[in-house]
């Protein structure tokens, strides 16, 4: 179905559909009565996107079908205000990085990337129009409410930086700026959102509709973040590194709260598909992903591999079927670990090759993540350890009982009397070593 033959009402299904919250409806119900609407999604460039940002990039796609004419900011500024968690030249570094991987996940998932708008918040955030912006809200919001918009989503520490307390307000007037009708994104924004539709008629600019996505709990629970790589899976984690994580995730028979597998599944796995048989109907050329089995009956949407001699492979038509059979325990959490690792491998393989065949971005990672490239490079140092000749031998002929080892590590030796710094050569160690074993002798 072409975007031109979609009624308002069609239109407004697909940019509501599958989200957990929608703040200002109406607003957006006024603005398909006479145009199209216009929107945004932000994100701030600072550590490696998860693959939870598939479950925001899945639903651009329905906002692009609904003809949402779509902005994404990659927040730069706001990446430098939240807790300084890196330099403003290596975020502008890192913008490139999120660049490179958004486009390759767009396309990944068959979604046009000319229909999207890459804004850069320094582009018009350091203008002088949006600086006198940003001083009246700052006239206008109280210290609490600030600190309350960002609870969730700013960096929080015990003795926080003034910054922390401007990304709020910044990210309220990027809606004026970038002249939209709504703002997506996590539900985690609701009270940065709220703040927005508190503060932006102060300054005599209209409020805006909000719309909010689940967030996908991490692999042991709780929230996937950047932050935390036991949480998460990065694009480009290895097929092996993927398996690693997956078998230590969060699991429990029966258990269907806080279980990332299952919640991704639902968020992104099925999406996808359904992203896909609409594809199809559009004219577009599009295949089924591989977590759907070949033998799978129409209208599948996933499938739980297993030998015939444990019942033969399960294949579900909606996600609710698939969670009540793990809960009524029909599912093994082996079998759903194992479906659903190679379900994210299936889908991270073509952004993986898009990176490898692209010497651009792999030296744009280089650059913009320095510290983990240092810490693959580096090799391990080696532990020596000192071993006391056996009982008789040695200086003395005669052994201390309780005899223990030299430990000699980086510049650090540890003896039966405690550490030792300094140079560690094997002279030093010899010495220490002669030392303690006359030491014992004279005791």
């Amino acid at each position: 179905m072409a975007t031109s033959s979609l009624s308002q009402e069609q239109k407004y299904e697909l940019i509501t559909r599958r989200l957990q919250e929608v703040l200002g409806a109406d607003i957006i119900k006024q603005v398909l009565q006479e145009r199209d609407a216009k929107g945004y999604w932000g994100t701030a460039t600072t550590g490696k996107p998860h693959i939870g940002y598939f479950v925001p990039l899945t639903k651009i796609a329905d906002f692009l079908h609904a003809g949402v004419e779509m902005s994404i900011l990659l927040a730069d500024l706001h990446a430098f205000l939240d807790n300084l968690k890196a330099p403003l030249e290596l975020v502008k570094l890192r913008v490139e990085y999120y660049r490179y991987l958004l486009i390759s996940v767009f396309t990944s998932l068959g979604v046009p990337t000319t229909q999207l708008k890459f804004v850069v918040g320094t582009s018009y955030q350091l203008s002088e129009a949006y600086n006198l912006d940003n001083y009246r809200l700052c006239a206008s919001i109280t210290e609490h409410d600030a600190k309350k918009a960002g609870a969730e989503v700013v960096k929080q520490v015990s003795n926080p930086l003034l910054s922390g307390l401007l990304y709020p307000g910044l990210q309220a007037l990027d809606e004026q700026y970038l002249g939209v009708d709504f703002q997506f994104g996590g539900v985690d924004q609701r009270k940065i959102f709220t703040l927005a539709e508190q503060y932006l008629p102060k300054l005599g600019y209209k409020k805006r509709a909000h719309l909010m996505n689940a967030m996908v709990p991490g692999l042991a629970g709780g929230k996937m973040s950047s932050s935390d790589p036991n949480s998460k899976i990065d694009f480009l984690d290895s097929p092996a590194l993927v398996r690693k994580k997956i078998k230590a995730a969060f699991c429990e028979e029966g258990n269907i709260e806080d279980n990332g597998l299952l919640a991704f599944a639902r968020a992104v796995l099925i999406p996808i598909v359904n992203l896909r048989k609409e594809q199809v109907e559009l004219g577009q050329e599009a295949q089924l992903p591989a977590y759907v089995g070949a033998d799978a009956p129409a209208g599948s949407v996933f499938t739980i591999p297993r030998d015939e001699k444990w019942g033969g492979s399960s294949h579900y038509a909606t996600y609710e079927e698939l969670e009540n059979d793990f809960k009524e325990k029909k599912i093994h959490p082996g079998d759903l670990k194992k479906a659903v690792g190679d379900a994210i491998i299936s889908i991270l393989e073509p952004i993986q090759k898009d990176y490898e065949s692209n010497k651009e971005w792999q030296e744009v990672t280089a650059k913009a993540y320095p510290s983990e490239v240092s810490k693959a490079e580096q090799p391990k140092k080696k532990t020596k350890v000192y071993h006391p000749p056996p009982p008789g031998k040695g200086k003395g002929g005669k052994a201390a009982s309780g005899e223990s080892s030299l430990v000699v590590e980086g510049n650090t030796v540890t003896t039966p009397a405690g550490p030792v710094e300094g140079s560690v050569g094997q002279e030093a160690i010899d010495v220490i070593s002669k030392g303690v074993e006359e030491a014992k002798v004279n005791e």
